[in-house]
């Protein structure tokens, strides 16, 4: 029972992936998290560019490194690798024959590379109507940047959102911030994963396939969300305003004696509770300070103040005088931190899955929970044309002689 596809949320859907480093995979092990079967073409002797991003690598049962670099093993569990070189004849002929047996094509090679093998949507959807076909780009198929080649760190400068993250200008530090993660490649293969579902269940409806155009820079743009509506309504473009709010002091970080803790203030009574916390309630009672409004105009006074408060206790001692006050509060934590957390292990965030040569490789958990359908675990990120033979021979139902020729002449 604990096999069946009724016990998977797309157990019968299949995937084939094209695509390679971060936002394709991405989408790619969302749906094999919550079933799918993806089928993962990579370039014989070279794979998936992730695989060689490294160091850290997964290390074996001895301490020695694999070759599996850590960066490939967050996007790729669950999935069956194929080595395929799709620039011959014969590989495309089997990239055509995958898609004749597939639900849903991901890929994310420049505007235009695909149709000149026969790999694209027009031609895939000819032999298969109901196809979903989902391109993930830098820029889209259409308008003046669709040939560009899109990176994240690019993306997230032109669509604002290093505008809007780092330091104040005016203080120490200050100017454009980069995300600490490829945010733009990630919440693309988030869209690309809602995207993909909801083409589904209009084939499920329908009987018709469709075209998903992705495109990083839209993605980068969409999700500013309030940033952008605060810019619409007034057509003042906000600022960087660092680990501070420009409506709301205190609302930001403060180092402690021993880490950092983010105090998040939001009335006058919490505010109140705040500098009583700290052995300072004048600070509560000083008119400049005594209401948010003031606070605000006069925060280059008092977050000094504040600052020099915080630093006499740990991280500790304030998470617990903060929370026993019914301020909020929270610690800011290293990875060490995070996974030792009671709420992160409760809530299965970590999960450690059997390898081929890494003995176990320690991964994190799907965010998602369902009741009926949870996400699968069935298998770890795979060894390049790990499934080539059985993929080829039980899908395509080549025999062992042609899956030989083919390997001979490198095409797999």
């Amino acid at each position: 029972m604990a096999d069946s596809p009724l016990k998977k949320a797309l157990g019968h859907i299949r995937v084939l992936d094209l695509t390679r480093v971060l936002a394709g995979p991405w989408c790619a092990q969302n749906l094999a998290d919550l079933g799918a079967d993806v089928i993962k073409i990579e370039r014989p002797g070279a794979g998936d560019d992730t695989r060689h991003w490294g160091p850290p690598y997964l290390k074996d049962g001895e301490g020695r490194d694999t070759t599996e670099a850590a960066y490939y093993l967050a996007a790729n569990r669950g999935k069956k690798s194929v080595t395929l070189d799709i620039a011959t004849p014969a590989g495309q002929e089997i990239v055509r024959a995958l898609a004749r047996q597939s639900d849903v094509v991901l890929e994310n090679y420049k505007v235009g590379q695909l149709k000149k093998y026969g790999l694209d949507y027009e031609s895939l959807q000819r032999e298969k109507p109901d196809l979903i076909y989902c391109s993930i780009t830098g820029f889209g198929q259409n308008g003046p940047y669709a040939q560009r080649a899109g990176y994240d760190f690019i993306v997230q400068g032109m669509g604002g959102f290093m505008s809007v993250t780092g330091e104040r200008d005016d203080l120490p530090g200050g100017g454009p911030q980069k995300a600490g993660v490829a945010i733009s490649d990630l919440m693309t293969g988030m869209y690309a994963t809602i995207a993909v579902m909801a083409a589904l269940a209009h084939r499920d409806r329908t009987g018709a396939g469709q075209y998903i155009d992705m495109a990083l820079l839209d993605v980068q743009v969409a999700m500013l969300a309030n940033m952008n509506t605060n810019y619409l309504a007034s057509g003042n473009p906000p600022t960087r305003w660092g680990n501070a709010h420009p409506n709301i002091v205190p609302y930001q970080t403060f180092a402690t004696a021993d880490g950092h803790i983010i105090v998040a203030v939001g009335n006058d009574g919490q505010y109140k509770k705040f500098v009583e916390a700290g052995g300072q309630p004048w600070l509560a009672v000083d008119e400049r300070f005594a209401t948010n409004p003031m606070r605000v105009r006069h925060r280059d006074t008092l977050v000094p103040l504040l600052a020099d408060m915080v630093l006499t206790k740990s991280k500790q001692e304030w998470i617990d005088l903060l929370e026993a006050a019914g301020v909020p509060c929270g610690p800011i934590n290293n990875l060490d931190e995070v996974f030792d957390n009671p709420q992160v292990q409760a809530r299965g965030m970590r999960v450690d899955l059997p390898h081929p040569t890494g003995g176990m490789v320690k991964l994190v958990g799907s965010p998602i929970k369902m009741s009926a359908t949870p996400p699968r675990y069935d298998a770890p990120p795979p060894l390049l044309g790990q499934h080539t033979q059985e993929v080829l021979g039980g899908l395509l139902g080549k025999s062992e002689a042609e899956i030989a020729a083919l390997r001979e002449k490198g095409v797999i």
